[in-house]
């Protein structure tokens, strides 16, 4: 993840300026935000018209297990406690089985979309890397089209970033 985050301003570049769709352009915002005493954590987030739309970060996970009733709702407010079931969850509930993804998993999904062809992202088991393809300019409306009835089988928010695409896209033209 060092990678992405020495230069994250090119990064940001690179998301939002040169692989986003002309409908998206100036739209969709992507965030990196790193809190001292965080061990080297960041929250990636994305914004759609000014809205925070997903975060991506341990706390977003570990949130997301208690509030599926994987883990135990904290009673006791320690660190050691509030994080104790976390590594066994993300093993248990890898990233296809669950809604929420950790700041290495955004990293890891963008390195990966960034080498892969446009076609493998969009078909990718990595939401993250799916979501990456659906805001990408490669993608036409052809081929956007051509995934309205398949898109009801993935993730709730992935459906969002579709459904978010296609109404930019008309919109624009």
């Amino acid at each position: 993840m060092s990678k992405i985050l020495k230069s994250w301003s090119k990064m940001r570049k690179y998301l939002e300026k040169e692989m986003l769709a002309d409908s998206l352009q100036g739209i969709v915002r992507y965030n990196c935000t790193t809190y001292a005493g965080m061990d080297g954590c960041h929250i990636f987030e994305n914004f759609f018209d000014d809205e925070l739309f997903k975060q991506f970060s341990w706390e977003t996970v570990n949130s997301y297990f208690i509030k599926m009733g994987y883990a135990e709702k904290p009673t006791q407010m320690t660190i050691a406690y509030y994080w104790k079931d976390f590594w066994g969850l993300v093993d248990k509930y890898p990233i296809d089985k669950r809604t929420e993804y950790t700041d290495e998993e955004f990293a890891e999904a963008l390195e990966k979309y960034r080498q892969s062809d446009i076609k493998d992202s969009l078909r990718s088991d990595n939401p993250i890397a799916k979501m990456f393809a659906l805001l990408d300019r490669r993608v036409g409306k052809r081929t956007l089209e051509k995934m309205v009835d398949s898109i009801n089988l993935e993730p709730e928010w992935i459906q969002q970033v579709f459904e978010f695409r296609i109404r930019e896209e008309r919109r624009n033209g």
